[in-house]
């Protein structure tokens, strides 16, 4: 049994927007003891291969900062070059936000989202993307009012968790000691439509059956609409 809460049980989710005065949406995310501070930023052109398409684009940047964990972690900037985790977790978060605007409406314009942890314990990829939503959603809100544009841009919410098989059970929202153990790892990417934008399960030296990607998938569900339930919420 999990000392704090149950198997289908998600962390504490909270979502304070407006806490960057800078950006034009911004959003600090926190699945229990994961912290992640998301902002969005408005620029007015898109990407050279997409000039002239009529398109916009979304796209994302994931670091963790020196403090973020048990032991400091140098920035990646000082080494020059990011790790393959941070280039697959950014590419993911950009993908997931992707899939929920419609890109033709938003015109020839980026939204640039950040992910910056700053306090680690599991789920940070699944905290970005949740928190990341709030931030896009208000940039957008801003640039609806900023160039009066009554089309929807954004198409359905979106959320994301982790669940996993700890000692043959699944559970919902690994924290880090849960990962560390898990014989199966996934992280599943939803809307509020029940439809799926990613799914990544992982066996780690474990072989997983149907049965048990079912339970994984049905804890998934439950989780990602709370956590839809308090962006709503957040967002009013």
């Amino acid at each position: 049994m999990r000392k704090d809460r149950s198997f289908d049980e998600m962390r504490h989710v909270s979502f304070e927007k407006n806490v960057n005065i800078h950006a034009d949406g911004s959003c600090l995310v926190k699945f229990g003891n994961t912290h992640v501070l998301c902002t969005a930023t408005i620029d007015e052109k898109v990407p050279h291969w997409l000039k002239n398409s009529g398109k916009g684009w979304v796209t994302a940047e994931y670091g963790m900062l020196p403090g973020s964990t048990n032991t400091r972690i140098d920035r990646e900037a000082v080494r020059g070059k990011q790790t393959g985790r941070t280039q697959e977790i950014q590419r993911l978060i950009g993908r997931s936000l992707r899939s929920i605007v419609d890109l033709k409406k938003l015109e020839e314009r980026q939204i640039k989202i950040d992910c910056d942890v700053i306090q680690a314990d599991g789920g940070t990829r699944t905290a970005s993307i949740s928190g990341g939503f709030v931030s896009l959603y208000l940039a957008i809100e801003k640039l609806k009012q900023n160039y009066n544009i009554s089309a929807p841009i954004i198409k359905n919410y979106i959320g994301a968790v982790s669940t996993g098989i700890v000692d043959g059970k699944a559970i919902l929202d690994l924290d880090y000691n849960e990962d560390s153990a898990a014989e199966v790892d996934a992280n599943f990417v939803m809307s509020d439509s029940n439809d799926i934008s990613e799914i990544q399960v992982t066996g780690e030296e474990y072989f997983f059956n149907d049965h048990q990607f079912n339970s994984l998938f049905a804890l998934a569900k439950n989780g990602i609409k709370k956590i839809i339930e308090a962006q709503k919420e957040a967002l009013g």
